[in-house]
C-alpha cells in the first residue's frame, strides 16, 4: 500500500512507518501510549514492565528519526510512568546532543488523590534530528500584557507596533519568549471540542507545537493519533500530514473531523 500525505490509516505504526521513505516528515508529534495499565473503552494501555515497554517502542522510535528530515523536530508526550525510561532510549537514538527540551504542560482536570499531590501535568520531550531545525519563535510568543501596554508603550493598530516612552519601536510580539510549561485546562475544552474519544488532548495544545516546528506546506506525523487531533489543527494551519491509529474507531472520528475543517 502507498502511504500518501493529508491521510488516516488503520494499522500498526510500525508497519506504517516501514513503508515511509527517508527523510520525509518535518514535524513528529504522538500522544503515545502511557502504559498506565488501563484498559480504556477506546484502547488498552498497557505495555508490561517499563522496560517491555520501551523494548516495544525502540524499533518505532528508530524508524521515526529514519524517516525524519535533517531539519525536522519530534515531540513525544507521556507521563511520569515513562518519560525517564523514554529519555535514556531517545538519548540513545537521536543523540544526547539532539534533546531541546522537556515540555511540561500542566491542566485542570476532574479528580484528585487524598493521600499524595495529584498529578496535573504531562511530559513532552523535543528532539531534533541535526544541528539546524525549524523553530518560529515569534508564532509562538505570548502577546503582550494590558499591564505591559499601559505601563510601556501605546499599541498602533495600523501598522502593529508599539512605542514606549522614550519613542523605541518594538514589532508586535514584543512579550514573553515561548517557555517549556504550558497551562492549557481541559475542562472548557471538553464542552466544545469534545469527540467521545478516551485522552483526547485540546487543539490549542497542538497549534502552538506546529506552529512553532513547522511552516505551511510541511508535512506533520502523528503515529499515536487517536481522535485525529493533531492532523485536524495541521490541516487547519496549512501542513500536510499523515496520521494513523491501530483502532479502527479512532480513524473513522479523525477522518470525520477532517472532513469538517
Amino acid at each position: 500500500m502507498k502511504i500518501e500525505t493529508n491521510n488516516a490509516y488503520c494499522m500498526d505504526n510500525l508497519e506504517l512507518l516501514k513503508q515511509l521513505n527517508s527523510n520525509t516528515i518535518d514535524l513528529i508529534y504522538c500522544d503515545i501510549l502511557y502504559n498506565t495499565g488501563k484498559k480504556f473503552k477506546d484502547y488498552n494501555d498497557n505495555l508490561g514492565t517499563p522496560q517491555q515497554a520501551i523494548e516495544w517502542y525502540k524499533p518505532r522510535l528508530i524508524e521515526m528519526k529514519r524517516v525524519l528530515k535533517d531539519t525536522g523536530s519530534i515531540y513525544l508526550q507521556c507521563d511520569y510512568r515513562l518519560v525517564h525510561y523514554l529519555k535514556v532510549e531517545m538519548d540513545k537514538i537521536f543523540g544526547i546532543n539532539s534533546f531541546r527540551n522537556e515540555i511540561i504542560w500542566c491542566y485542570k482536570s476532574q479528580g484528585f488523590n487524598r493521600k499524595t499531590w495529584s498529578a496535573k501535568h504531562d511530559n513532552i520531550l523535543f528532539y531534533t534530528k541535526g544541528e539546524y531545525w525549524t523553530f518560529n519563535l515569534e508564532d509562538v510568543r505570548e502577546e503582550p500584557s494590558e499591564s505591559w501596554v499601559k505601563r510601556y508603550g501605546k499599541e498602533l493598530e495600523k501598522n502593529g507596533f508599539f512605542i514606549d516612552g522614550k519613542g523605541k519601536r518594538y514589532n508586535s510580539f514584543v512579550g514573553s519568549p515561548p517557555r517549556d510549561w504550558v497551562c492549557i485546562n481541559i475542562l472548557p475544552q471538553a464542552h466544545k471540542e469534545r469527540v467521545g474519544y478516551d485522552t483526547q488532548k485540546p487543539k490549542a495544545l497542538l497549534e502552538r507545537i506546529i506552529k512553532a516546528s513547522s511552516n505551511e506546506g510541511d508535512v506533520v506525523a502523528d503515529f499515536f493519533c487517536g481522535s485525529g487531533t493533531t492532523l485536524v489543527v495541521a490541516k487547519e494551519l496549512g501542513r500536510n500530514y499523515i496520521g494513523c491509529d491501530i483502532n479502527p474507531r479512532a480513524i473513522e472520528i479523525t477522518k470525520n473531523r477532517l472532513k469538517e475543517v
